[in-house]
């Protein structure tokens, strides 16, 4: 395997890396955000207003997303696993 192909294997990694985490980091921040313009424009400065309503969110969008996170890991696993069965690895 040349470094060439590592590094596209690496790079997709990445990719893979924030395809899956994306979704659920972006509502959290959407969230935290809402939250935050909210708690300035009252100014009530309670910390477990911040992280509940950020959790719940969050856990709702891996639930939503989770086939597509599950389909998008098992197509990048299956590429390394054929390549380790390949023997392409020194």
């Amino acid at each position: 395997m040349t470094g060439a192909e590592i590094l596209d294997l690496a790079r997709e990694g990445f990719w893979v890396t924030l395809l899956v985490a994306g979704p659920a980091m972006i509502a959290g921040l959407l969230v935290g955000l809402a939250i935050a313009l909210i708690q300035a424009l009252t100014q009530v400065q309670e910390m477990t207003l911040v992280f509940v309503p950020r959790i719940i969110v969050m856990f709702l969008v891996i639930a939503v997303t989770l086939p597509f996170m599950g389909a998008t890991l098992g197509r990048y696993s299956t590429k390394i696993f054929e390549i380790i069965a390949g023997g392409a690895l020194p």
